[in-house]
């Protein structure tokens, strides 16, 4: 049963990071490639070096990605790597079967938007289900834990240099579409990720805790976690409660919370996942 369990999570999690890495392979053919926008990334670098040597995109994308996998192999992680290393050859086999269709629009402002978009899907299931499409990723990851930069600052300073060299290579203003479009696959792969089903984590300071925790169960049918506080001034026990709900369930908290304990103190935070507990039990209404 257990084997039977891995088995069919093993092909899901293959489902997945091969329909990201096909979309992803739509996004550049399809509407980046033929209009002279790049990606970022290892991604990016391959685009100019395809349209320089006139060789085929997916050889550079697999040739130029697989050093970072080997020198990620050890830092990071085996399954990472290999998921990694399955979704770029996907990418690699589908920009290269996909290369013949001429793109669906010269226009690049549409270009842009679409394939940002579309490609912003494909790394976000990618990355959802425990991969990538770009080596500078890995590298990054790694050298975040030994300089004072952070992950995110390193992949810039290379999408930087390599939307730079775009501008060389296909004009400045090719360029700024390109950095437009990384920006929509930048947003679209958060939305990817995250989900568009957003939730909030909310922590309700209040001495009548009892009463706000019964309500919010009867009417919100979300589980309330009981929490022991202090204050810190006064030293007296505080009631806390915690408890998580949807975005549009929200409001209807705030609501509750206003109507027992107009004095009650509440803080609220985004969250990316839930996993178990009563989360995805329906709200009574």
């Amino acid at each position: 049963m257990v084997k039977q369990k891995k088995r069919v999570k093993l092909i899901y999690k293959c489902l997945f990071l091969t329909t990201g890495a096909v979309l992803a392979a739509i996004g550049l053919e399809i509407f980046l490639v033929p209009n002279n926008i790049v990606d970022g990334g290892i991604n990016g670098i391959s685009i100019i070096f395809s349209y320089l040597t006139k060789f085929p995109l997916g050889a550079f994308i697999f040739t130029f990605n697989l050093p970072f996998l080997v020198f990620g192999y050890s830092q990071i992680g085996k399954s990472f790597v290999i998921s990694t290393l399955y979704a770029i050859t996907v990418l690699s086999v589908g920009v290269s079967i996909l290369h013949p269709i001429h793109g669906l629009t010269q226009d690049p402002l549409l270009a842009t938007v679409f394939g940002g978009i579309i490609l912003g899907i494909g790394v976000g299931l990618v990355i959802r289900y425990g991969g990538s499409l770009d080596g500078t990723e890995i590298v990054a990851i790694i050298f975040s834990k030994k300089t004072a930069f952070s992950v995110g600052e390193i992949v810039m300073f290379f999408n930087l240099f390599i939307l730079s060299s775009a501008g060389i290579v296909f004009g400045w203003d090719r360029a700024m579409y390109s950095l437009i479009a990384y920006f929509i696959a930048f947003k679209v792969i958060d939305l990817t990720i995250e989900g568009l089903d957003e939730s909030k984590s909310v922590i309700i300071v209040s001495d009548k805790q009892d009463e706000i925790a019964e309500v919010l169960m009867a009417r919100l049918g979300r589980g309330v976690t009981y929490l022991e506080g202090r204050g810190g001034y006064t030293k007296q026990s505080k009631g806390v409660l915690y408890v998580v709900v949807t975005r549009l369930e929200l409001s209807k908290l705030k609501s509750i919370i206003d109507e027992i304990d107009e004095e009650a103190f509440v803080t609220i935070q985004d969250v990316h996942e839930v996993l178990g507990g009563r989360f995805k039990k329906q709200a009574i209404h």
